[in-house]
């Protein structure tokens, strides 16, 4: 299968609802690795690696996110695969 890294920039009512520990969560369930992060402009951003269904389904879920968010726009970058992640992690 084919492998895939995108850079993602999630905007809305992002912080503060669990929004990244929620990722985590739907990465590790997708066998995804990378990290999420939180910008002090109120959006969250992410970089996620692996195989391409897999992906697809984590930034399919960032455009709804947890229960409490409410994402309004998600930006999507794809890059080149670079397998430099040994897990997925939230950064502070």
């Amino acid at each position: 299968m084919a492998k895939q890294r995108v850079h993602l920039l999630i905007k809305g009512k992002v912080q503060g609802v669990f929004f990244r520990q929620a990722m985590k969560v739907t990465a590790k369930k997708n066998n995804t690795t990378g990290w999420v992060r939180n910008l002090k402009d109120g959006r969250v951003e992410a970089v996620i690696e692996g195989e391409d269904l897999d992906v697809s389904n984590v930034v399919e879920w960032c455009h709804a996110g947890p229960a409490n968010a409410r994402v309004e726009d998600v930006e999507i970058r794809n890059e080149k695969f670079k397998g430099e992640f040994a897990k997925f992690e939230v950064l502070y």
